[in-house]
């Protein structure tokens, strides 16, 4: 397992992954919908899947003295933990925005707010993502576009959820950049966090039990 996530590393990672973690800076953008920036966490994941399946890399990595099914777990793995360091720099490019940003700039209009519940929702996200992604991908490992856009199809109608109740006022509480509602925002961030653990390991599970089906 340690040479398939190295194998990762040194053939398969596509430069856009390390590019796309400095999207977490969009959280110091004005009035921006912050939960875009986990989107393009799933476009890195396309994009590696592309560059590996036009060179070729299933075929060769299955040719090598190693479990078949081990194939999508050293690829789901370097995938969590790009999207667990992404979540760490937004969370610290939130902290420095709520502790040098004056009030009227750390409000956003247009999304929710940078805060816990931002986080949570962030996860939630990168959950889905992973489990609808992956599953579809690895039943066949040739069609990559198809289960990029319904797994990007399904992070944007969540992300029209989270936009949406934004602007109800039994929300505008939980949405604001303040201390306000703490242990309701701290409830939304470990609730997304458990269903991230639980969706991804999820997808890596069946994600393994397609791919032993797949005829290389």
């Amino acid at each position: 397992m340690k040479s398939l996530i190295s194998k990762e590393f040194s053939l398969c990672l596509h430069p856009m992954s390390v590019v796309f973690l400095s999207f977490a800076a969009l959280v110091f953008v004005p009035n921006y919908p912050y939960e875009v920036i986990f989107f393009f966490s799933g476009l890195s994941v396309f994009f590696t899947a592309m560059a590996a399946r036009e060179n070729g890399d299933l075929a060769f990595t299955c040719a090598l003295p190693v479990k078949k099914g081990e194939v999508p777990l050293a690829r789901i793995f370097v995938t969590v933990l790009f999207q667990c360091v992404l979540l760490l720099l937004v969370a610290g490019c939130i902290a420095v925005k709520q502790t040098t940003f004056p009030v009227e700039m750390r409000v956003n209009l247009a999304a929710n707010s940078a805060n816990l519940a931002f986080c949570g929702f962030g996860a939630l996200l990168l959950g889905a993502f992973n489990l609808t992604f992956f599953p579809l991908y690895y039943r066949d490992p040739n069609r990559v576009g198809v289960p990029f856009l319904i797994a990007s199809a399904v992070q944007f109608v969540l992300i029209g959820v989270m936009v949406a109740i934004r602007h109800f006022p039994f929300y505008e509480p939980i949405a604001s950049a303040d201390f306000a509602c703490y242990s309701a925002k701290l409830a939304i961030l470990l609730g997304g966090l458990a269903l991230y653990l639980v969706m991804t390991a999820l997808a890596a599970r069946l994600s393994m039990m397609r791919f032993e089906t797949v005829d290389l």
